[in-house]
């Protein structure tokens, strides 16, 4: 039986927040340095169980999730508890701010969404499972799990593995991204696991500082379209010290992405970290400031990568790789303007100009089916200024050591690497400094 709803939360101070029973297992952000004299903060405590959540698995529990955060979005400073011990099932939800203070969601429990397109309601939508809309000043973390039950989601018959050589058959695909936060700032995710996403695992749109620390993702290598996270059109992003095992992009940075810093994430199986794709149907995407250092890529498709399709415009720029290691990886560095997903693409003269990428101690072993180092300019809008040093790549079977790819790139080697680079050009191309190709700002 569920708990008897509370008419509403207790509110509980920082001095007695440890000896609270509606606080258990609930470790919201530390209080402040104290000052002179002791400030005691109102927190109040939203258990999900006291608004009526069954926790079975099976009993529709959106309603009281809502009510949880309608509640806690009114009352100030609040933690939102999914309790350990159950398991709570959700439909497609977009908990709406702006609330009136910051906000915990507390996960200690398994949250899960309809299991599978059968079971997901003809009314509601169906490219999205968990939304946090304008949600300023929101942390999600807890030892809890999100479990997307994606599986029968990537066998709908319009995937590419469900059909004859990767091909497609007819029907509905739309598939949901199972946690998406939509024009909304300051956010943090910590310690959460989440697993099984029937599409992106996590997406960032319209957002401003991010941070993504210490968190799992999970699913198999054969789920398709699965990105671990997505950022599009956000700034100020930082996600550290998390793994990352998925069928797709470990992570994908989109168009109109800023200030991205990648520090000690392990990827793998996948595609790798990824800028784009960018330029689709013409057009006009923008990335710069981008970092991604001290990680490890194990068993991808793809290392460090920019994929970019012919006719489009915009730039990317300023891009760092630094201090990452490569095991069995196929593609360890890649720069792809020729991005396709068929063989229908034409040819066309615009580009996304790709300009000041620098890689730096890229080290490990590569996948022989494919050269260690790619970088596939556009004939028109070359790739400048691409700054190579103590790369060392060394194949993961057999002693014979590939040459790298290059067509149409310009840069340096600043220290030898192995294999040697020596197809990059010098200098600059004219079309490049009589052009107007990096038109972003």
């Amino acid at each position: 039986m569920p708990d008897t709803p509370a008419p509403s939360p207790s509110s509980i101070s920082w001095s007695d927040h440890k000896n609270s029973t509606n606080s258990t297992n609930v470790s919201p952000a530390p209080a402040p340095a104290p000052a002179a004299s002791p400030i005691s903060i109102s927190i109040h405590v939203f258990n999900v169980r006291s608004f009526g959540a069954v926790g079975d698995g099976v009993s529709d529990d959106t309603e009281a999730f809502k009510t949880a955060w309608d509640s806690a979005c009114e009352a100030g400073p609040a933690v939102i508890l999914a309790p350990k011990g159950y398991s709570f099932m959700i439909q497609s939800t977009i908990f709406t701010g702006p609330c009136q203070s910051s906000i915990v969601f507390q996960v200690e429990g398994v949250i899960v969404p309809p299991e599978g397109p059968d079971s997901w309601p003809k009314n509601i939508h169906r490219r999205q499972w968990l939304v946090f809309y304008k949600a300023d000043d929101l942390t999600l973390h807890g030892g809890g799990l999100i479990d997307g039950r994606g599986e029968k989601w990537w066998n709908l018959p319009c995937k590419p593995h469900k059909g004859v050589n990767g091909s497609t058959l007819p029907g509905p695909c739309d598939s949901p991204v199972a946690l998406r936060f939509f024009s909304s700032s300051n956010i943090t995710l910590h310690g959460i696991k989440i697993i099984n996403s029937p599409q992106f695992h996590v997406r960032f749109d319209n957002c401003k500082n991010i941070l993504v620390d210490s968190i799992s993702i999970t699913s198999p290598a054969h789920s398709p379209n699965t990105d671990g996270i997505h950022v599009q059109n956000t700034s100020s992003v930082s996600i550290h010290n998390s793994v990352i095992s998925n069928g797709d992009d470990c992570v994908s940075i989109g168009s109109g992405s800023f200030n991205v810093n990648i520090n000690n994430v392990t990827c793998g199986p996948g595609h790798g970290i990824s800028i784009g794709s960018l330029g689709k149907q013409n057009s006009h995407a923008c990335v710069s400031n981008i970092t991604v250092k001290n990680a490890v890529i194990k068993n991808s498709d793809n290392g460090v990568r920019i994929k970019t399709w012919q006719g489009g415009s915009g730039a990317v720029s300023s891009v760092l790789f630094q201090d990452i290691h490569m095991d069995n990886v196929r593609n360890p560095i890649i720069i792809d303007q020729y991005y396709c997903l068929s063989k229908g693409c034409p040819n066309q003269t615009a580009a996304v100009f790709v300009s000041d990428v620098t890689y730096s101690g890229i080290k490990g072993t590569y996948d022989v089916r494919s050269p260690p180092m790619h970088f596939g300019c556009s004939d028109t809008i070359p790739c400048t200024n691409i700054t190579i040093g103590e790369v060392e790549l060394l194949p993961a079977k057999g002693d014979k050591i590939a040459d790298p790819f290059c067509w149409n790139v310009y840069g340096a080697m600043h220290t030898p690497t192995i294999p040697p680079v020596f197809c990059i050009l010098d200098g600059l191309p004219r079309t490049i400094m009589d052009s107007d190709a990096d038109k972003c700002y």
